[in-house]
């Protein structure tokens, strides 16, 4: 009879698939393990009912030496919020700046050091910083070259200059410089990144002129006009479902009368096609307290697109594409808060799964476990 018990009060199959659907990642790790069967349904799950979305990351650092970092995601799979617990050993040499969604950098006169790595397990160090001493440049990851242009110093020759890091040699090399037209706007604070197959796209913020680098053939390409409406007044460019993006702030920064989303056709013509617009309630959100909303930040990965409004990133408007079709949500940031508006804020978004919770547990000194997720990652409640 206690054998029957036991029998009929094993969870399995399909069910115990359904069941799992509704655990945060973070705790799957530890489900994983609980034996064979339960390792087979968490993947299952995973591919088949609830799959795993592109996590929204936000770092919180404070602006001086040595400057103390916190890391947060936003698991939009689980509508959760986790507080990544910080890395031995991992010293921040310089502020924290993001680009194109996953890429992390630290800059300084004596140092180049950055991550793609999805939850900042592994650094890679330059053998020697940039030649031009840059303060606010131009920074992207194209294969295994990570191109660095613009934002050089009013006492540098060429304020367009533009170096090429090699991976591979662990070498820097120069090439042609940016295009004269981006003179006055060839800074990270005026421009917007995007990286699509072998190609670093850069787009001037204000007036959607567009151009696309190629590091391997160290030449530009362009222009291109990525302002495909001409109430649009700011403009940023991503990478999602496979295609270029750009999101446009229609009106002005002291009124904004919409958002909307166009992808960019992928051959020569680079024509942009409207996907999709935000809600007026979210705009709302979006705005926030902002008197004047000068441009929008995106961060995107796969099909899931987030978008904050750089002056007031309280909320974050989520965009997932599913069959070519715009599905609209926010999230309150809940690491927003009177104290962390002081301090520097870098939002981007990567791709996670469970081995690079299990890399962390083991990067962290912690033994992972059934009841030890915690120290790896724990939710933040509200």
């Amino acid at each position: 009879m206690a054998q029957k018990t036991e029998e009929e009060a094993t969870i399995d199959g399909d069910i115990l698939e359904t069941v799992l659907s509704r655990v945060p990642l973070t705790d799957l790790v530890a489900a994983s393990r609980v034996s064979r069967d339960w390792n087979t349904a968490v993947y299952s799950s995973l591919r088949h009912v609830n799959r795993i979305k592109p996590w929204l990351l936000v770092h919180v650092q404070t602006r001086r030496h040595p400057y103390a970092t916190t890391s947060y995601a936003y698991d939009p799979r689980s509508a959760v919020w986790i507080h990544l617990h910080q890395l031995p050993n991992l010293k921040y040499i310089s502020a924290l700046r993001s680009s194109h969604s996953n890429f992390l950098y630290m800059l300084s006169p004596s140092h180049f050091t950055f991550t793609s790595d999805p939850l900042r397990l592994t650094w890679t160090k330059a053998d020697a910083p940039p030649r031009v001493w840059r303060t606010e440049p131009i920074v992207a990851l194209v294969n295994d070259r990570v191109v660095v242009a613009g934002g050089a110093c009013d006492f540098e020759d060429d304020p367009l200059a533009v170096e090429i890091y090699d991976l591979r040699t662990r070498t820097w090399d120069t090439c042609e410089s940016m295009p004269s037209t981006l003179n006055n706007s060839a800074a990270s604070t005026w421009i917007s990144i995007a990286v699509r197959g072998g190609d670093m796209y850069v787009c001037e913020k204000s007036s959607g002129l567009t151009y696309s680098f190629d590091p391997v053939t160290k030449s530009w390409r362009g222009p291109y006009d990525l302002r495909p409406d001409q109430k649009v007044f700011s403009s940023a460019i991503g990478l999602a479902d496979g295609n270029l993006i750009v999101v446009g702030l229609l009106g002005s920064s002291e009124s904004v009368e919409g958002v909307k989303l166009w992808k960019v056709r992928s051959d020569e013509s680079m024509e942009c096609e409207e996907m999709g617009e935000m809600p007026m309630e979210m705009v709302e959100k979006f705005v926030g307290e902002s008197y004047c909303v000068s441009s929008v930040t995106v961060a995107a990965m796969g099909k899931i697109v987030f978008l904050h409004n750089p002056t007031d990133p309280g909320v974050v408007i989520q965009l997932e594409i599913l069959d070519g079709e715009c599905r609209w949500g926010c999230v309150r940031n809940t690491v927003v808060n009177d104290g962390s508006r002081m301090q520097l804020v870098v939002i981007g978004c990567c791709d996670v799964d469970i081995s690079d919770l299990m890399r962390m547990a083991i990067k962290s000194d912690v033994e992972l476990g059934p009841s030890e997720t915690a120290y790896v990652a724990s939710h933040v409640v509200d």
